[in-house]
């Protein structure tokens, strides 16, 4: 007898860790009206906004404006214009649902990984900060290194520096171990002057990536202008040589061009009064971009016929061709403002998910410690810089280039979800029966049919198949979101409201899983394997150390709504 019990309690231990693993994993954030602030261990309202404005534009727009503009018109033709305007098309119905639920829980941070620890539960929640960590520390790296590389170059206008800057200092790296080890100094130092800006304060952080996105944006608008008057209209025809299918094509690869704008969402702690000012400056930064975009594709192709534009350098390489090597200049000192303000704002973003995370106690409590003078995360935008540092310096991490983006599409595709779930009446209301958890249940189901049909659809496309099969895919698409019209009752939200819903958050979600399936084989093998190892941290500390109802402090506070007038 004695021999069976262990085999008796086996199962039991493993059933009860199980459960234990699930209830916690299914947990969700509550978060309830306020009208005090307590300021003590939180960040300080100092964003109006216009710095919002700038905030959004400067995570936008990098080098992206002087370099992916001609790499897709070489396959799109003048036609790129038409590529940027449905990128920012779909970008702007990303933005609506971010704007709704910035506007909706304005006091804190976190953006999506708030939204999902709210409109779903936990696991989902730190899911999503994995993913989107991932994107943003390589990114950061990878920012870094063109940085510096940009920064080489303008040192070397100095006639004694020209071609005297060895490749450990800036360009690319000295490699050794047969390009294992890829050594760069000075994007360390460039991410540890960017840390120690932000430590100071997001006022003197926000005071220079104004004056930076000021400064590039006013060059692009020179380079507009100037580009205008060398445009011969005869390069714009034929408009779409290689049909409308290079021009969809290029835009699921300049739609990562306007990726930036959910940073506005993250800086809702320190935004002075973010129900009305969150929404402004998504949608705000978001149309400047759209606008500085166009405007430089209809330059770029009507200066130099498309097929001639370079690869590395094209909006530099046409002015040079046009005697205008003066604007080339300006266009390297606009490429160096526009990185610094995207990684500024990248560095800036990842230490606030990182505070929300620490004060959720899914991270270490050290990354939830506000510094109580400067009123910034101090301990997690170190954390941030270093391993930015240390990927920069050591690593090529340009080589993983093609593994990013998938936390951003998976971000934006879980707030558009998010806006659908909490617009839900059943999901506040006649908490009582098991009718309400299926009626839940059954929405959810539809949103992830929704999802699972723009990758289908995404990967047909991207391999040829029969267009049968890809209309198939979208019609069934379109009865889920059918059901999710008929089958959910929609209450109004209480700030900003993103219109028709739930039809444009599945747009959304459609659009940006077909986005997901067009990126590279071993994005998706990212995906999968940083979810289990996410699923493997949390299962070993995030459910132990996790509080989601610690409702007595700011952090978990709607604002009050005084703030939104």
């Amino acid at each position: 007898m004695a021999m069976d019990i262990p085999h008796k309690d086996a199962p039991s231990s493993s059933t009860s860790c199980f459960s234990q693993f699930c209830s916690s994993a299914l947990r969700a954030k509550a978060l309830k009206p306020s009208s005090t602030v307590s300021s003590g261990d939180g960040l300080i309202r100092r964003l109006g906004v216009f710095d919002l404005l700038l905030l959004g534009v400067g995570a936008s727009i990098g080098a992206g404006i002087f370099v992916v503009t001609g790499t897709v018109a070489r396959d799109a033709g003048p036609g790129v214009t038409i590529s940027f305007i449905l990128a920012g098309a779909s970008c702007v119905l990303n933005a609506l649902c971010y704007a709704e639920l910035a506007s909706r829980f304005p006091a804190v941070v976190g953006g999506a990984y708030l939204y999902a620890y709210t409109a779903f539960n936990e696991i989902t929640a730190f899911l999503v900060f994995m993913q989107l960590m991932l994107d943003y520390h390589i990114g950061a790296a990878s920012i870094a290194r063109s940085l510096a590389s940009y920064v080489a170059t303008i040192f070397e206008l100095i006639p004694a520096l020209k071609g005297n800057i060895p490749p450990w200092v800036g360009h690319g790296g000295q490699e050794f171990f047969g390009g294992t080890l890829s050594i760069n100094i000075l994007a360390p130092i460039l991410l540890a002057l960017l840390t120690i800006i932000l430590c100071q304060g997001v006022k003197e952080s926000s005071a220079v990536n104004s004056f930076m996105t000021s400064t590039k944006v006013i060059i692009v608008i020179f380079v507009i202008i100037v580009g205008s008057f060398k445009v011969d209209v005869d390069n714009w025809s034929p408009f779409a040589p290689n049909g409308f299918g290079e021009i969809l094509t290029g835009a699921t690869v300049v739609f990562f061009a306007y990726v930036g704008f959910d940073a506005v969402a993250n800086s809702a702690e320190e935004s002075k009064r973010p129900q009305r000012d969150l929404p402004i400056g998504i949608l705000g930064s978001l149309l400047i971009c759209v606008l500085l975009y166009i405007a430089v594709c209809l330059v770029i192709t009507g200066m130099v016929p498309y097929y001639m534009l370079g690869e590395d350098a094209p909006l530099a390489e046409a002015f040079t061709s046009k005697g205008l090597k003066y604007v080339s200049i300006l266009i390297s000192i606009g490429a160096v403002a526009g990185l610094t303000t995207t990684l500024l704002v990248g560095l800036y973003v990842q230490s606030r998910l990182y505070l929300g995370l620490g004060r959720d106690g899914l991270l270490p409590s050290i990354f939830a410690k506000v510094h109580p003078k400067r009123h910034t995360p101090v301990h997690s935008q170190v954390w941030v810089g270093i391993i930015a540092a240390v990927l920069g310096g050591l690593f090529n991490v340009h080589v993983l280039s093609h593994i990013l983006s998938v936390g951003s599409l998976t971000g934006y595709s879980v707030v558009a979800a998010c806006v659908v779930t909490l617009r839900w009446k059943k999901r506040t209301e006649n908490q009582d029966s098991s009718k309400c958890i299926s009626t839940w249940c059954e929405g959810v189901i539809w949103i992830v049919i929704v999802a699972c049909c723009g990758f289908a659809t995404g990967a047909l496309y991207r391999f040829g198949a029969s267009f049968i099969f890809m209309l198939v895919a979208l019609v069934i698409a379109i009865l889920a979101c059918a059901a999710l019209c008929f089958r959910q009752a929609y209450s109004e939200a209480p700030g900003f409201s993103c219109p028709w819903v739930p039809i444009v958050p599945s747009v959304c979600i459609f659009f940006n899983i077909f986005l997901f399936a067009q990126l590279h084989y071993e994005a998706w093998i990212r995906f999968v394997v940083l979810s289990l190892i996410s699923v493997g941290i949390y299962a070993f500390y995030g459910q132990y150390h996790a509080n989601p109802s610690s409702d007595d402090t700011i952090i978990y506070h709607i604002a009050p709504e005084e703030d939104g007038h």
